[in-house]
């Protein structure tokens, strides 16, 4: 009598090959799995364009050290639902804030433009830093003050940038962020960021160029400037600011004052996220005074992703929902107007 088989030995012997075929597409979808849906993307500027030029003038080089300082970045999650809007980054590349905007369904991208000038050139009048700050967003010839060649503006720089995002990572689906026409970006897509002088950059851009929404951290500046009260070509409610108080931008009434004069009050009052849940009565003026050890410093970089950001008692970081709520609120649900803050000194002396 034959001896009664293991059944677990049956498949392998009866039918290795068959286990063989089966094992190896499970594998394959393991991999697939494990693989990141997230793309970081890297891309030189000047690779990109050989019109562009360096401008040591400011300090604005392609090379340093030895190592390339025109690096231009973009990330995507192609396993978030996408909301078909780019973030383009007017700051340094901050993986924490990127890697936050494509857990809320957004492209993003960080170009490299010559935006030094801001700190050098001195005003001549009330209007100038902002024709300053347009023409290197723009890289139109709109200040008598600086020359900043077309494709080293923002926007251009940018064009370039997504093109070539559109090519290299087509999955990626880029190429939505290109005008149908080949002209540019479709900036009605977009939303222009940034913090501190990339924050009041923006402002400046969406004034003339209309854009999705605008979100400004630690900013607008240019409080001896009256460009905010200009007309806007981007609605208003689409301007979207967060600050510290303690930041000197908030004491020296910076902040207050440009959100005044860009009309946002009409949106809301300035609310207190600290005591606050989103949606934050609807308001585009959203401040903090959580603990930052009294610095100054900290509190300015406080509101951007990254080690000065306090942290809840959980561990995780306190703005979390404000973050969210900047960059995804819906543009059409505006907060009741208030009127204008006695205590905002909105009168600065040019120079100041």
């Amino acid at each position: 009598m034959n001896p009664i088989r293991p059944a677990h030995r049956l498949p392998i012997m009866s039918c290795s090959c068959g286990l063989v075929m089966l094992v190896a597409p499970l594998v394959a979808a393991a991999d697939a799995a494990a693989e990141p849906t997230r793309r970081v993307l890297t891309a030189r500027a000047s690779a990109l364009d050989d019109r562009t030029r360096p401008h040591p003038e400011i300090g604005f080089v392609f090379e340093k050290d030895g190592k390339p300082q025109d690096l231009q970045h973009a990330s995507v999650d192609s396993a978030v639902p996408a909301r078909g809007r780019l973030v383009v980054w007017l700051m340094g590349y901050n993986d924490a804030l990127f890697q936050r905007l494509n857990a809320y369904g957004l492209h993003a991208v960080q170009p490299h433009y010559a935006n030094g000038w801001f700190g050098i050139v001195k005003p001549t009048d009330r209007l100038a830093r902002g024709l300053v700050r347009l023409e290197a967003a723009t890289g139109r010839d709109v200040s008598d003050q600086v020359d900043i060649p077309f494709p080293d503006g923002m926007a251009e720089r940018t064009r370039r940038f997504v093109e070539w995002l559109a090519q290299e990572h087509p999955q990626g689906q880029w190429a939505q962020f290109l005008a149908a026409d080949g002209s540019g970006i479709d900036w009605s897509k977009v939303c222009v960021a940034g913090a501190s002088h990339g924050a009041t950059t923006a402002a400046r851009f969406a004034q003339e160029v209309p854009v999705d929404r605008v979100v400004m951290l630690c900013g607008p500046r240019d409080q001896d400037q009256d460009w905010q009260s200009q007309h806007s070509a981007t609605p208003t409610e689409r301007f979207f600011g967060f600050s510290h108080v303690l930041d000197g931008g908030w004491s020296g009434d910076h902040y207050c004052r440009s959100w005044e004069l860009l009309g946002l009050a009409r949106f809301g009052p300035i609310v207190d996220v600290d005591g606050a849940t989103p949606p934050y009565s609807n308001t585009r003026r959203l401040v903090s005074a959580a603990d930052v050890g009294g610095d100054a410093n900290r509190a300015h970089g406080a509101v951007t992703p990254g080690r000065s950001s306090p942290q809840a008692p959980d561990g995780t970081l306190r703005y979390e929902p404000v973050w969210r709520y900047l960059f995804t609120h819906p543009v059409e649900a505006v907060g009741t107007e208030v009127p204008r803050d006695p205590d905002c000194h909105h009168d600065h002396p040019l120079g100041s």
